[in-house]
């Protein structure tokens, strides 16, 4: 299968995540099965002329387009030209290109959430007119229309996160090959469900910490981090800490907080990133699955049977007191 990966609006993260696929690593986990980069423009040798015919060969249909893979969002501006983006040496825009070469692909696969959603591109009040593939933010409609689908019938495969961790690149990219990737497969905001049926918080080191509501006060301390800087791993999708990144670490492991980087607009929360809005003293943001006042008598019980060990190591930058254990009846 033919993979086109085009670079639109964006830092270049995601391929920078996606060269972190270890055990194998991405360029033989895809060869294996089957997959193989026409261009990628961070990776592949070919310039200048080489991949204007390349493009013109997929547009005009001799070579077959399976996969269209884009990172980053597509600049509209301005007023709906799309110059502010111009694909090098070509003499047409970025827009132009992907809803060009859209209908062509088999599969189109949004990488990363500035792909997905807009993500941290749009932000600042948005003068280059940054979006989506496939949607505008939160709102269906994107670069491409809200009814397009791929030659296969699927919509934008959405693969969000800032960066996308690799497995889940490699992963859809491994399914869309195995002819095993259907609309089932993806939730409400076509993402791929083998990541966004869990969450960040489960698996999370701090969940002790969540369950006694022994909360951290200032980063680096060792508590759960809901309460006072921002956390949201608990209404975040993704499976950060179940497959973990890098050799298996994670945005909460190393004790920063989940930002909610898999969903639409996470880039303008309206408070900074690492500091958790309140009304009343209470989090505006709870478990997107717990009635507020079940989650505040929950936590109401929960900090007065915090153990001692638990409430000092919160607001501690390592263990200083450790587990201890009963002594078995003599």
């Amino acid at each position: 299968m033919n993979i086109l990966w085009l670079q639109a609006a964006g830092c270049g993260g995601c391929t920078m995540s996606l060269l972190c696929a270890e055990n194998p690593g991405v360029f033989d986990l895809l060869a294996d099965a089957g997959l193989n980069f026409l261009w990628h423009p961070a990776l592949s040798e070919q310039t200048g002329s080489e991949v204007r015919a390349l493009l013109s060969q997929i547009e005009d249909g001799s070579v077959p387009l399976d996969i269209l893979c884009v990172e980053g969002s597509i600049l509209t501006g301005p007023k709906g030209t799309g110059t502010f983006q111009m694909l090098s040496g070509t003499g047409r825009s970025m827009l132009d290109w992907v809803t060009t070469l859209a209908p062509r692909a088999a599969h189109v696969v949004a990488v990363g959430t500035c792909a997905t959603y807009g993500g941290m591109t749009s932000a600042g009040g948005n003068p280059s007119g940054a979006i989506g593939l496939q949607y505008d933010g939160s709102y269906p409609g994107g670069a491409l229309a809200a009814e397009f689908r791929g030659r296969a019938g699927l919509p934008v495969i959405n693969v969000a996160g800032c960066p996308t961790h690799p497995d889940w690149v490699t992963e859809t990219l491994l399914l869309i090959a195995a002819e095993a990737l259907r609309q089932d497969d993806l939730d409400r905001l076509n993402r791929p469900l083998f990541y966004a049926e869990n969450l960040v918080h489960h698996a999370c080191p701090k969940n002790e910490f969540y369950e006694y509501k022994a909360s951290a006060e200032k980063p680096g301390q060792m508590g759960c981090m809901m309460e006072h800087l921002g956390c949201v791993g608990t209404q975040a999708v993704g499976d950060c800490n179940i497959r973990g990144w890098n050799g298996g670490s994670s945005c909460t492991k190393a004790g920063y907080a989940c930002i909610n980087c898999t969903a639409p607009e996470f880039e303008e929360p309206h408070h900074p990133f690492t500091q958790t809005p309140k009304f009343a003293g209470i989090p505006v943001g709870l478990p997107s699955d717990m009635p507020k006042a079940w989650f505040m008598a929950l936590a109401s019980l929960s900090k007065a049977a915090t153990p001692k060990r638990l409430a000092e190591n919160a607001v501690s930058d390592r263990v200083r007191i450790a587990p201890t254990l009963r002594e078995g009846r003599k």
